[in-house]
């Protein structure tokens, strides 16, 4: 079938988030993404499901109050990728002012609807456990909540749950050609040709390309901002995350990460087009030295085991410093009398890719009949989800005694990827072993399920057992997927 009602250009988290909504409300859905999916931003975020405390310094107060709303209803819909997390923030005499922070962190509390997650408290860091892994010298801190998330596992469970409803997902598949033709839209592509009654630009920092592609006048101007994390051997034994602020105003997370490793970043650096998207040597000498400034134990360039970066499509406010830039979005819709409807996504945060899906198909709706149903994607569970949200360490028990072939860690990340779907493998003969617990079943299961084509996408996406594995098991893996694919 080549005949659709929505066409979706950009598999990251907007335009896989826009698909399942407009598929679970009855349209006939095509996802294209010209690469692998999440393989830009959407998997090189700081993997947070926050409100984003920094933004309240620059006024942000709606995007703060929609964020914060969010952080509970992913947590609730996806509970074995998102979970809560605390964050220590200390108070550093000569930075921003401990009056300051108290106030900023009261509205955090308060402004979102927050249920279920603890708020926040005062501590002595001379006590808490957070304060041993630091420098001498820190006393007061404040610790608040947030929530971590697996970010590209987030965009390819929203996929995968589009497909289930119905929607056609084509990965490396671009866009070549789009035009408005007759009451509809044509779109080529190297798969063949489609037709649409309407078309979502949702290509992330790709979306003024797209617009041209397609002949059309952009509607909003974008800023390219590059943010970069560092990867380190684990710098502290305890769960808790790190808020850290630099003399330049900026600030900074250090997170556990993967169990034996801590994720530092972000930067904030304009992108021009067209520039290598890595971590610059500078970005990691500045993310190496900020973290030295708090750990008792220096951080250096050495210590870095990867490094990953992304670039953000930022809406253009004028806003001088990168890291002002607001991180809101814009949905554009085209005019009736322009033809066949087109709605580009700019901007947007991770934290509220769900809500400008459902704001986006709303729109959509006014245009397109055949999307009657209401909006449901804040209570359905993304797939794997359909547990409590604190049901997790009850998911993890029952693998480990369930499937003894499992180590504890096995059990641990294998619940945390695909919460109960992991039964549809598991129960499957394990077959070889490619080593840090990726089994044969497991791969087949990604391949088949989740648009798996080659090893860097299981490595990297799917999972981060890249971080485990030598260049013979990953040649391995290569071989294995390639001779599957025929």
């Amino acid at each position: 079938m080549d005949q659709f009602d929505l066409v979706v250009i950009g598999g990251g988290v907007n335009g896989a988030g826009i698909a399942r909504d407009a598929a679970g409300r009855g349209a006939r859905v095509l996802l294209l993404e010209r690469g692998d999916l999440a393989q830009g931003t959407s998997s090189a975020s700081t993997k947070l499901i926050h409100g984003g405390l920094r933004y309240l310094e620059h006024y942000e107060f709606a995007l703060v109050r929609e964020s914060l709303t969010e952080r509970e209803a992913l947590w609730a819909i996806a509970p074995h990728i998102i979970h809560p997390l605390r964050f220590i923030l200390p108070h550093v005499k000569g930075l921003r002012p401990r009056w300051l922070l108290r106030l900023g962190l009261f509205l955090y509390d308060h402004i979102g609807g927050r249920r279920l997650l603890p708020a926040t408290r005062t501590v002595d860091l001379s006590r808490h456990p957070a304060g041993a892994p630091l420098a001498p010298g820190f006393g007061t801190g404040f610790e608040y909540s947030d929530g971590w998330v697996d970010d590209a596992r987030l965009v390819v469970l929203n996929a995968r749950d589009a497909a289930e409803h119905g929607a056609t997902v084509l990965t490396r598949t671009p866009v070549t050609a789009a035009r408005r033709e007759g009451d509809g839209w044509r779109i080529e592509t190297p798969a063949g040709t489609f037709h649409a009654a309407a078309l979502v630009n949702a290509a992330g920092p790709s979306v003024l390309d797209v617009e041209g592609l397609i002949g059309e006048k952009p509607a909003q101007a974008m800023r390219l901002v590059r943010g970069s994390h560092i990867v380190v051997k684990r710098l502290f034994d305890h769960p808790y995350a790190y808020f850290f602020q630099l003399p330049d105003g900026r600030i900074f997370f250090a997170i556990p990460y993967e169990r034996e490793f801590t994720l530092i970043g972000t930067t904030d650096a304009d992108q021009r087009p067209g520039d290598p998207i890595k971590a610059s040597e500078a970005e990691i000498a500045y993310l190496c030295e900020g973290a030295s400034r708090y750990f008792a134990r220096a951080v250096t360039p050495a210590d870095v085991v990867w490094t990953f970066s992304g670039v953000r499509p930022l809406i253009d406010d004028g806003s001088g410093r990168p890291e002002a830039a607001t991180r809101g979005y814009r949905l554009d819709l085209s005019e009736a009398e322009e033809g066949a409807p087109l709605l580009s996504v700019y901007g947007g945060k991770i934290t509220t890719y769900r809500h400008l899906a459902e704001e986006a198909v709303d729109r959509l709706a006014q245009r397109l009949p055949v999307l009657t149903g209401k909006s449901w994607t804040a209570s359905a569970p993304l797939p794997g989800g359909d547990f409590a949200v604190d049901g997790l360490p009850a998911l993890i028990a029952q693998l480990a005694a369930d499937y003894p072939a499992l180590t504890p860690a096995d059990a641990d990340r294998i619940a945390r990827a695909y919460g109960t779907r992991a039964l549809r493998w598991l129960d499957a003969p394990r077959g070889r072993d490619f080593g840090a617990g990726l089994c044969q079943a497991e791969l087949d299961y990604l391949m088949a399920e989740e648009w798996a084509v080659s090893a860097e996408d299981v490595l990297w996406r799917r999972t981060k057992l890249g971080l485990r594995l030598d260049a013979a098991q990953v040649a391995g893996i290569e071989a294995y997927m390639a001779g599957k694919r025929g």
